[in-house]
């Protein structure tokens, strides 16, 4: 049995009500209360949190399912803040010990001292820009993808941390042209594909 942390870090702010991620957490959390497999818990940053019980889930998760919007091509303030005070509160506490070097080899090791080896992240983004804009040559994003891009420092965050990746899923055009129906339908096959098979050893 697989414990399984999702995180959505929709926001209700501005001209957003986080109704997208709310539904992207939804579908998520049925589709794996549903499998004998797995067990989860779900925590909504936008509701309040407390980071040491927080730090917790992360200590029983075998899989952290992150859900984002991007706001101005970076990360929710409310969502950062979670990590943030999440992560500090982990010091020491299960998530990191250190930088992970030694004071008689400083230049080397960085990165090395996160103590979450062993399990998985997997992160979903939403997007008002079309997936065009990463990838046609002349475009926005210069074909850039949104893991290269956009999220490097993220899964930077999460390795670390001693988290390994599982390929996301990311939603794009949702405000000028959705098609939840569709979008919804993709991400399921895409859950089924990649945790219904069993293609995670966490």
């Amino acid at each position: 049995m697989k414990h399984i942390l999702v995180i959505n870090g929709g926001q209700n702010f501005g001209h957003s009500g986080g109704a997208y991620n709310n539904t992207i957490t939804s579908v998520t959390e049925d589709f794996f209360t549903n499998h004998p497999d797995y067990t989860v818990e779900v925590t909504h940053v936008n509701k309040g949190f407390d980071p040491h019980a927080e730090v917790a889930k992360f200590n029983r998760a075998d899989i952290i399912i992150y859900h984002t919007p991007i706001w101005w091509f970076q990360l929710p303030f409310g969502l950062k803040k979670y990590i943030d005070e999440v992560f500090t509160a982990g010091h020491r506490n299960g998530i990191y010990n250190s930088d992970g070097r030694h004071a008689d080899t400083p230049q080397i090791g960085y990165g090395t001292g996160g103590t979450m080896h062993g399990k998985h992240y997997m992160v979903t983004t939403t997007w008002n820009a079309p997936s065009t804009a990463f990838t046609l040559p002349g475009e926005f994003f210069n074909e850039t993808s949104v893991d290269n891009g956009v999220l490097f420092g993220f899964h930077r965050m999460n390795a670390f941390v001693g988290l390994s990746k599982i390929d996301g899923f990311h939603f794009h055009d949702v405000m000028k042209n959705p098609n939840m129906e569709l979008e919804m339908s993709r991400y399921r096959q895409h859950l089924e594909n990649v945790f219904a098979n069993n293609t995670v050893n966490a």
